[in-house]
């Protein structure tokens, strides 16, 4: 049971780890264009002749 002691903190931080992440990510606009890079995959812009 002395294991949860280190556990129950280490889980709760890594939680709060990856939410921080996130919301890292939502301010810099990381999730703005979701349907830009499976678009630009299709169009061949290769200017190989």
């Amino acid at each position: 049971m002395n294991i949860l002691i280190y556990l129950v903190p280490a889980a709760l931080g890594l939680g709060l780890l990856g939410l921080a992440a996130f919301l890292w990510a939502m301010k810099n606009g990381q999730y703005e264009d979701l349907d830009g890079a499976a678009v630009r995959v299709l169009f061949d812009d290769d200017l190989k002749s």
